[in-house]
C-alpha cells in the first residue's frame, strides 16, 4: 500500500512540474526568456505521463526540424 502511494506521489510531481515548466514557457513568449526550450522541457516530463504530450513534443521536433533545414538551406551561398 505505502508503494502505491509513492508512486501516486511521484507521478503527482512529475504532472505538477511538466505543467509549471510548460505554463512557465507560455509565459516567456511573452516576456524575455527560453519559451520554445522551457514548452519542450515541459512537454517532455508531461510525454512519460500522457500521450497527448508524446505526440505534441514529436510534432514539436518536427517543426524545429524543418525550421533548422529552412534556415541553413537559405544560408548556403548559391553558385549561380
Amino acid at each position: 500500500m505505502f508503494l502505491k502511494t509513492m508512486q501516486q506521489a511521484k507521478r503527482f510531481v512529475k504532472i505538477v512540474i511538466g505543467f509549471t515548466l510548460l505554463l512557465a514557457g507560455v509565459a516567456m513568449l511573452l516576456t524575455p526568456g527560453p519559451g520554445w526550450v522551457m514548452i519542450a522541457l515541459g512537454l517532455a516530463v508531461l510525454a512519460a505521463e500522457f500521450v497527448w504530450a508524446r505526440r505534441l513534443l514529436e510534432r514539436l521536433k518536427a517543426q524545429s526540424v524543418k525550421i533548422r533545414n529552412s534556415i541553413l538551406q537559405s544560408n548556403t551561398p548559391k553558385n549561380s
